[in-house]
């Protein structure tokens, strides 16, 4: 890196690569104001980091000088900021709070945007009421997602982390080629009463068309095939493949090219979460989101939820050489989060590759992991507290529960803060001497258990505090990492919204399907032949 700024930054962490957290808590009695955030119903506290007032100045100006600003502003313009594949980053303008005119190619999109969002939502309330019937005239009452990639794991933490709003479908996703994973899922539904939503903008995705030709045959076998257009509906932008699999011109979906498969549950392929919770709270799922674009288009960057996140982000990867990220939901509606993210970021930011086609010589996307609290502290929280690595973690939690009338939430809140404090203060050797002397340990046996009780503490986490799990804070969490995302794919000048390391191994896969059926090969590996032999031997 060549920023002016970024020299600036190595210079500090060398200043500062000895202190510990509470050093900085001891040398500033007002840390904690100084580094928080509050935004409409959040709280993000990020006192609990390795840096100073002036680290995150300093960070501040690399946004500057990479020219954050101009970047924010070609990404809501609709500038096509995913070059090398010609198309726009437009997600965003899904959910636009005030829809204003943007164009992409001489076209404006807004008003198709919204024609298709009132499409969605005439359709949901048709469902959801009953008036939908199914080819025997029963209601609906099942509702199938099948798709892979942005069009299962978006919608599916969606509607998981939004059940307390849930209406009386019952939603399954399917993603797997797996043939067992199909089979097993047809045991338990009733053709009856099931649609199917085939989630693919090009209608050719090998797994989800697979997935989709499967549960075809095996409806048929139960429904004349004028039933499928009253169970099967399409998002996808291939009218032509959509119609020739029987599903009705009425009943497809358009998703555009501008939205990214990991962005896309705030379209049309959002269609079963709409289903799910209905139009009013995906609305406001829409309305939470649009929210968070303006505060991240529109905010200072040192008052910038999404700037000062990414940017702690980039500190850790770039200066403490730190690989990898956990994601701690204190709420188990959040529990596939990670997993959302995982994607969303390792996707994104995984690329070896600037801008300019030239390999990078620095470190790029970290690795992202995470499971939900209180589960994960009985699961790996061991590794983040007394093992070898640093892992900067982020711990959400909510202040209201969703139901009420239990004694469970200052439980679960007390641990979610518990561990904040402890992964930054540790236990020393002095504390634990203590500790076991008050249990009547004789002074041997304390020599003996002291340097496995003591913690060294001095672990990062930033702590994301929201009032409560609404669709509209859980749009605006989901933006907030979106354009975390987008932030760090701009100080480590990357592409952050093509995804060609998904395409080799597809390629791949489709010239070893064709090899199954040959006697003779001889173009693999030794290890790829060897396996490809073995496995002939037990096919059907």
């Amino acid at each position: 890196m060549s920023l002016k700024s970024w020299k600036l930054l190595e210079s500090n962490f060398q200043k500062n690569a000895q202190k510990k957290i509470t050093d900085y808590f001891s040398e500033d009695a007002d840390r904690v104001k100084k580094l928080s955030l509050q935004w409409e119903s959040f709280y993000v506290d990020y006192s609990k980091n390795l840096l100073d007032q002036e680290t995150l100045d300093l960070l501040v100006a690399v946004a500057e000088e990479s020219g954050l600003n101009l970047a924010i502003k070609a990404y809501f313009e609709g500038k096509k900021i995913n070059e090398t594949e010609d198309r726009a980053v437009l997600h965003t303008a899904l959910r636009q709070l005030k829809p204003s005119s943007i164009m992409v190619d001489g076209e404006d999109i807004t008003p198709k945007i919204e024609e298709v969002k009132k499409q969605m939502y005439d359709f949901a309330d048709r469902v959801i009421s009953g008036n939908w019937k199914g080819h025997t005239g029963k209601a609906i009452k099942h509702v199938v997602n099948i798709g892979i990639g942005g069009s299962d794991l978006g919608p599916a933490m969606v509607t998981e982390a939004l059940e307390f709003y849930s209406n009386q479908l019952r939603l399954t996703f399917i993603s797997n080629v797996e043939g067992d994973h199909v089979e097993e899922l047809i045991k338990k539904i009733d053709p009856e009463t099931t649609l199917f939503i085939i989630v693919s903008k090009s209608f050719t995705t090998q797994e989800t068309i697979s997935n989709a030709n499967t549960i075809r045959k095996w409806f048929l076998n139960y429904s004349p095939s004028s039933a499928i257009r009253q169970h099967f509906v399409a998002v996808s932008n291939n009218l032509e493949k959509v119609t020739e699999f029987g599903i009705a011109a009425k009943n497809i979906f358009p998703i555009n090219d501008w939205v990214g498969g990991r962005f896309s549950l705030w379209s049309s392929a959002g269609l079963s979460i709409c289903l799910s919770i209905g139009p009013k709270n995906y609305e406001d799922l829409l309305l939470g989101s649009g929210k968070m674009d303006e505060h991240f288009r529109t905010a200072d960057f040192k008052e910038n939820m999404p700037v000062i996140l990414a940017m702690i982000t980039v500190w850790y990867n770039n200066f403490w050489e730190v690989e990898t990220e956990a994601i701690i939901p204190y709420s188990q509606y959040l529990r596939n989060l990670p997993a959302y993210l995982q994607q969303a970021i390792m996707e994104s930011n995984g690329k070896g590759v600037d801008q300019n086609g030239k390999p990078v010589d620095y470190q790029t996307g970290n690795i992202i992991w995470g499971a939900s609290g209180t589960n994960a502290q009985h699961a790996f929280f061991q590794l983040m507290h007394q093992g070898t690595k640093m892992i900067p973690a982020d711990f959400i939690g909510f202040a209201k529960p969703l139901h009420q009338g239990n004694d469970h939430h200052d439980k679960l809140v007390s641990n979610f803060f518990a561990q904040t404090q402890a992964l930054m203060q540790g236990k020393n050797a002095e504390t634990v001497r203590e500790e076991l002397t008050q249990q009547g340990k004789s002074p041997q046996e304390i020599e003996v258990l002291l340097p496995f009780k003591v913690f060294e503490g001095n672990r990062p986490t930033n702590t994301l505090f929201i009032e409560q799990l609404t669709p509209a804070n859980l749009g605006s969490l989901i933006a907030l990492y979106e354009h975390r995302i987008f932030v760090q794919g701009i100080i480590w000048n990357i592409y952050s919204y093509d995804q060609w390391g998904v395409e080799l191994g597809k390629q791949l896969a489709n010239n070893i399907l064709q090899d199954f059926d040959k006697k003779q090969i001889d173009h693999h590996d030794p290890s790829t032949q060897g396996l490809i032999e073995f496995y002939k031997r037990f096919r059907n």
